[in-house]
């Protein structure tokens, strides 16, 4: 049978557009289809707006640590809506550059929601195509509460879109997308109030990272409510009540449910083609990407693996080559370096302590210090840096930090760690001086044993 499309691309994402791309470069013909925007999560509503509202909320940081340096910065206003029109110009750049990329690959781009007719068969807006093979890469959605009163919550989606910034919000949750604008609300001079089911925010972190950005977060004013469940949303006269099951009432001006992401193949007409989903909505896929139906493949957090922006492009990358190429390239998803983008932010690498611990005689090494800028800033603020050592091997397999630069170092050692940096490598490397980097390799005592 003759195909409209060698590959077809559900989802305009950083997986899919990549997976796109490769494939169109490599001689396929292709086709991409999004409904909503183009990028994704990751450029519209996620990494990329995100950050750069972490930016604006240390520049007030900035502007008050000055002093401590010589400086009279007179305390000044934050103007949010001039915020979010200059982040709206740049996501609208950037969505107008992910549409060059894929017309200058040769890939036909439909602005339309893909539905399935049958294994091979597409409904895109008002037209039907059809592909010898298919990819599912249509993201995920922010989970929406289930409790009482979860229509007067907005979720992250909705949160950078605000027409006004709120004085005060609670943020329901305790993972990266919770802390992250817990950060930010309260550099931008907001009250905040962060509840959070688990005694310490980042579940499946390593705990001295938990434990440390608790104790940043309260410094940075916000109101910490761990081991908390919110049984009820209420609202009066615009004032908004969290009801928590231990009879805590929290008023406040916005509730913000920050509890994660689930994937997005509600509507997809999966059943159409036979494609097999797991119960949080995932398409079940194996390690090569392919799901139970051999021509259709799946990428990027519609899988609900490892939700990461870059893991979506290695995969989608990975299966264009496989597909049409000589073959995928080899990416190693076992120590993948991720970051918070809190304040201060955390990233991290490889094993954290516990799982270690799990497989044996562990040497973890800890540092924890004021950084330079702060001894003159007066800021109460604390680096921490971790790295975790496999006893036997003195192989480095886990490098954790909390503090400023944190991701930007952290990218760096991901490369020695992926390579199978020892103890001994940290060890002779001479650091660069004043830096906080250089205490990754002047860490010397060993702060305990694990797994023993």
């Amino acid at each position: 049978m003759a195909y409209d499309f060698d590959l077809f691309v559900i989802g305009g994402g950083s997986g899919g557009v990549r997976c796109a791309r490769v494939a169109a470069g490599l001689g396929a013909r292709v086709g991409v289809a999004e409904e909503r925007f183009w990028g994704g999560t990751c450029v519209n509503v996620g990494c990329v707006p995100k950050k750069l509202l972490v930016m604006a909320a240390e520049y007030g940081n900035s502007a008050a640590d000055s002093a401590g340096f010589g400086w009279t910065i007179p305390a000044g206003a934050h103007d949010w809506q001039a915020l979010i029109s200059a982040k709206n110009t740049e996501i609208s750049r950037l969505n107008g550059i992910y549409t060059k990329l894929l017309t200058g690959s040769g890939v036909e781009v439909f602005e339309a929601r893909a539905t399935f007719i049958d294994d091979h068969t597409l409904q895109v807006g008002d037209k039907r195509v059809t592909a010898a093979r298919i990819v599912i890469a249509v993201g995920g959605r922010p989970t929406v509460p289930e409790f009482p009163g979860a229509e007067h919550c907005i979720v992250s989606d909705d949160a950078f879109y605000l027409p006004q910034r709120p004085q005060r919000i609670a943020l329901l949750g305790g993972g990266y997308i919770a802390v992250e604008f817990a950060g930010i609300f309260a550099g931008l001079g907001c009250e905040v109030d962060l509840i959070m089911r688990q005694h310490l925010p980042l579940r499946g972190f390593d705990e001295d990272l938990r434990t440390g950005l608790a104790e940043a977060l309260a410094h940075n004013g916000v109101r910490l409510h761990g081991g908390s469940a919110v049984t009820e949303v209420t609202e009066a006269d615009g004032v908004k009540t969290v009801h928590l099951a231990n009879g805590e009432r929290i008023e406040t001006d916005l509730v913000f449910a920050a509890l994660g992401r689930t994937p997005y193949s509600q509507g997809l007409g999966l059943e159409h083609a036979g494609v097999v989903t797991a119960a949080s909505g995932a398409v079940v896929v194996d390690e090569n990407s392919a799901t139970n139906v051999p021509h259709i493949y799946a990428v990027g957090d519609i899988t609900n693996r490892l939700s990461l922006t870059p893991v979506a492009i290695a995969e989608g990358h990975s299966l264009a080559e496989a597909l049409f190429g000589a073959g995928p390239r080899a990416w190693d998803m076992t120590r993948v370096a991720t970051a918070v983008f809190s304040i201060p932010p955390i990233a991290t690498v490889g094993l954290i302590e516990a799982d270690a611990a799990k497989m044996g005689p562990t040497d973890i090494y800890i540092s924890r210090f004021t950084p330079m800028r702060h001894t003159l800033s007066g800021r109460v603020r604390k680096t921490m840096m971790k790295l975790v050592v496999d006893q036997a091997s003195q192989r480095v397999v886990g490098a954790h930090m909390l503090g400023e630069d944190a991701p930007e170092i952290i990218q760096g050692l991901s490369i020695a760690i992926n390579c199978g940096a020892t103890k001994a490598d940290f060890d002779r490397t001479v650091g660069i001086h004043p830096t906080a980097a250089e205490e990754f390799v002047t860490m010397r005592t060993r702060t305990r044993v694990v797994g023993v």
